[in-house]
């Protein structure tokens, strides 16, 4: 009998082999998209019952435990049926009171849910990181990160003459780019560094780098080189946005903002503006980066500018006490890292 694999095949074989396994793919990752969205419905139509039924009848601890214990013995191959599920179910529901199937937290997976039900003070928190955790595709681990690191805070925060400089939307589309401060933990530095230190530093920890700088950012280079009719200048790091299809020119600087940075950065930004943007490409916008800043300054500063930009200043400090007494207990930094049920290695999760 002839091996399969000795046949003579035809040369649109392999190009039609790679279709049918993209199909494939699409197709399951369909598929549990749909599964997932049909159990968080569900999870969220038993919170509202069990709100409904605790308003009515004031139903306490012990009948929840009753009827944890009641639904894992029916469906014993059923995850996420424990009595702590069940308090998060109903803090579900009175947390997205309508329904949920428009809305992006249906899309999520159960651990992210139970992340922006610990750690969201607001009901504006809650939706606008169950909104982006499903643009930007993060994982449970990345939305924690997020959400303890005050994405939502400080991004859009820092000071600009984009509305000045940019015609509505791009004004307001290019303000989400610039956050402050900006958190540079992650290169575990300390006091103070040269400038050329922290431009390795944020170089070699480009993965992390790219993530606090936000969706869409690819990395152009850095300390790129121009030649303007036999002078060299070097921009610090250069980004693209993919999102917004516009260059990024950012300045570093460890100490305070001086009104003299402006200057250069916006010469900075003209120059990328004209060497290297597109007709389809929107302005290049610069954000120059301090140790830091003074509000006041910053706005004069900006306010002659002609180029659109913004000031921020960045942080590699450890979190506050305070900050630090909210991070997640060790049962959800273990859900987080190794994508477990939370409270599935405690006794109600058994």
């Amino acid at each position: 009998m002839t091996d399969a694999r000795d046949l003579a095949l035809p040369t649109s074989y392999t190009d039609l082999l790679g279709e049918l396994k993209d199909r494939v793919r699409a197709a399951r990752t369909k598929a549990l998209r749909t599964v997932n969205t049909q159990l968080i419905e569900l999870y969220w139509s038993i919170g509202r019952t069990i709100l409904e039924r605790q308003d009515i009848e004031g139903w306490g601890s012990g009948v929840m435990g009753r009827l944890a214990d009641d639904l894992r013995t029916e469906f014993p191959d059923m995850k996420g049926l424990s009595r702590r599920n069940l308090f998060y179910m109903r803090g579900f529901a009175a947390a997205w009171p309508e329904p949920i199937v428009q809305q992006p937290v249906a899309q999520l997976p159960w651990g992210h849910i139970t992340v922006l039900l610990d750690k969201a003070a607001t009901p504006e928190h809650r939706a606008w990181y169950a909104s982006a955790a499903v643009e930007y595709g993060w994982s449970r681990n990345v939305l924690l990160n997020m959400m303890m690191n005050r994405s939502m805070e400080r991004t859009g925060a820092a000071p600009s003459n984009f509305v000045q400089q940019l015609v509505a939307p791009d004004s307001e589309l290019a303000q989400q780019l610039a956050k402050d401060p900006y958190n540079f933990e992650f290169l575990g530095l300390s006091g103070e560094v040269a400038e050329r230190d922290l431009e390795n530093a944020l170089t070699s920890r480009i993965t992390e780098t790219l993530r606090e700088l936000g969706p869409g950012f690819a990395f152009v280079g850095r300390q790129v080189h121009f030649d303007v009719d036999g002078d060299d200048f070097y921009v610090d790091m250069l980004f693209f946005n993919i999102d917004q299809s516009r260059y990024v020119v950012i300045e570093l600087k460890t100490g305070k903002f001086q009104p003299e940075y402006a200057g250069k950065l916006n010469f900075y930004v003209a120059l990328v503006d004209d060497t290297l943007r597109r007709d389809h490409h929107n302005e290049t916008i610069g954000i120059l980066i301090c140790g830091t800043k003074n509000d006041r300054s910053v706005r004069y500063s900006l306010g002659r500018s002609t180029s659109p930009m913004a000031v921020a200043a960045y942080t590699y400090d450890k979190l506050p006490p305070a900050e630090q007494q909210a991070l997640p207990d060790e049962g959800h930094l273990v859900a987080a890292l190794e994508w477990a049920e939370p409270g599935s290695n405690t006794k109600d999760g058994q």
